[in-house]
């Protein structure tokens, strides 16, 4: 993009971000989806060049960037590393977002800080395996007991479930009204009765740990309830929303990446005595997925915009989410195209970021979800 329509401290954490990402992050990725463990060192380094605090104020210990910073750097780190990058967007959007937002003094103090500087990994349990769209389906229950509640239930696709140190953990309490039933708890995952009993085998973003997590009476103390008692729905689809930008910007990093490696390619490989960007057929295709790459990152940038400007953007998150996600399979299928049968092989990174890509479309809700939330408010 044009660095005009950048102030200089969303330049400067761009180009930090993209050195890090291609100093540090892009020659390991290979090896790491390979590998599929947690990557504790790479996760570190970004907590120390604040790109895990980086929507925390700096009085908690971050860097106190605005949303377009936030969604140029996820991009960039991304393009490197699609593990990394969702890594990166979970630590920021779904577990750090809500803790700055809904925690107490004493919760930022012990969560909240630690988050930001790295030292402390996140994880964010809602979906279950009987309720993943439908929030209030969750079976999961919290008793009330003295000085607590204790937990009980199972969760499903809990992102760092096995490796994190805390998790936003979604369970139901005691209530008459449907929308005052979930609540939301602060859990350490070295508690009593926390197990992480499966780490899934995935097709893609295999450094990144997804878990089935087991909570068998987890005692949660009633200073570890975040926000208050019965208001865990409303929090969860206010975390959501910012996750869903983070995912918008992982799906344009993923097509980016796709792109600069289609193109390189296509420069360097010639067919019938010509590079194959001279063919129509390349050429076209590639121009396309330029095309779409500039319109996903400009409308992601604007409801950035309107994060910043403390707009509401429900839909436009939504949007957002869905043309990027959709347009990061597409990306990378034409990628593997232009590669030919070189780009099936795991010789060529094309063949990982497609893998990485076909996530977008699922989670922080399905591309049928993001049509209902759209459709919704069109009905208005």
């Amino acid at each position: 993009m044009h660095d005009c329509l950048l102030n200089d401290d969303q330049r400067m954490i761009r180009d930090s971000a993209r050195a890090f990402a291609r100093d540090i992050l892009a020659d390991g990725a290979a090896e790491r989806d390979r590998n599929k463990a947690f990557p504790r060192a790479e996760m570190a380094a970004l907590g120390e060049l604040g790109f895990l605090g980086m929507l925390v104020p700096d009085e908690w210990g971050g860097v106190g960037a605005d949303h377009v910073s936030y969604v140029l750097a996820v991009e960039e780190i991304t393009v490197a590393d699609g593990s990394i990058g969702a890594m990166m967007a979970l630590h920021n959007g779904l577990v750090s977002a809500p803790i700055r937002t809904h925690g107490t003094q004493d919760q930022k103090e012990r969560f909240l800080r630690p988050l930001a500087r790295g030292a402390m990994n996140g994880a964010f349990g809602l979906t279950e395996p009987e309720a993943g769209s439908n929030a209030f389906a969750i079976r999961t229950r919290a008793v009330k007991c003295p000085g607590g509640y204790r937990i009980s239930g199972a969760k499903q696709f809990m992102s760092n479930g096995k490796s994190a140190d805390v998790a936003i953990v979604f369970a139901a309490t005691e209530s008459d009204d449907p929308r005052r039933r979930i609540t939301a708890f602060l859990v350490s995952t070295a508690a009593e009765g926390y197990r992480a009993t499966r780490v899934e085998e995935k097709l893609g973003l295999s450094a990144s740990e997804t878990c089935q997590v087991q909570f068998d009476e987890v005692f949660v103390a009633d200073e570890d309830v975040l926000g208050q008692p019965g208001g865990g729905y409303a929090l969860a689809m206010s975390t959501l929303e910012l996750g869903r930008l983070g995912i918008a910007a992982q799906s344009v990093g993923l097509a980016r990446a796709a792109f600069e490696q289609a193109h390189a390619y296509a420069k360097d490989r010639q067919t019938f005595g010509k590079p194959i960007i001279q063919h129509q057929a390349v050429g076209f295709r590639l121009a396309d997925m330029c095309m779409q790459v500039e319109v996903a990152r400009s409308f992601l940038h604007q409801v950035a915009r309107l994060r910043d400007a403390g707009a509401s953007c429900k839909s436009e998150a939504a949007m957002a989410k869905l043309f990027a996600s959709e347009l990061a399979e597409k990306a990378a299928s034409e990628a593997i195209q232009i590669h030919g049968g070189y780009g099936y092989l795991k010789d060529f990174p094309v063949e990982r970021i497609y893998r990485d890509a076909r996530i977008c479309r699922i989670y922080e809700g399905t591309s049928d979800i993001q049509r209902m939330i759209i459709a919704a408010d069109l009905s208005r």
